[in-house]
């Protein structure tokens, strides 16, 4: 993959003070195809379909949302905090819109309905970022999405 025009812009945007005063891309200092085509290329190796994690990930943001800003259990499997912060926050690619901060804390739970260690940590940008761009964030971002991480707390064994 290579660095086109909106790829330069998006990175731009990513950047630490731009948008969030963290920004995307963490400690990373690959630029935004290669971060890209690693989490493509790594996905594949773990057999993760971007559209099926997509889906899980929207369908756990919605039933955690029904905790009200508490920690729910989701069909047994996941210990779900959603909560909203006030504001919003724009896609670093230009003209794809503005996204609410409600962010979605996801656990699996083991067998005693306990939580075990890996976190999911994501918001309505996040997914928006990983369907349409593939885009996990940087190594080092606080919303990173590591993909042995996903498959470990969705519970993906395909």
């Amino acid at each position: 993959m290579k660095m086109n025009e909106d790829l330069k812009k998006a990175q731009a945007q990513m950047k630490s003070g731009v948008i969030t005063v963290e920004g995307f891309l963490g400690y990373d200092d690959r630029d935004l195809a290669t971060i890209i085509q690693h989490d493509e290329e790594e996905m594949a190796r773990l057999n993760l379909d971007w559209e099926v994690v997509g889906q899980a990930m929207h369908d756990l943001l919605k039933k955690g949302s029904d905790g009200l800003g508490e920690p729910i259990s989701v069909d047994k499997k996941w210990l779900v905090h959603v909560d909203e912060t006030r504001g919003t926050l724009p896609s670093p690619w230009a003209g794809e819109g503005i996204f609410h901060k409600v962010n979605c804390e996801v656990r699996r739970l083991d067998k005693e309905g306990k939580p075990e260690g890996k976190i999911l940590l994501f918001n309505e940008l996040s997914l928006n970022m990983l369907e349409k761009h593939h885009f996990l964030q940087g190594r080092g971002s606080h919303f990173r999405l590591e993909p042995s991480d996903v498959k470990t707390v969705l519970g993906m064994w395909g």
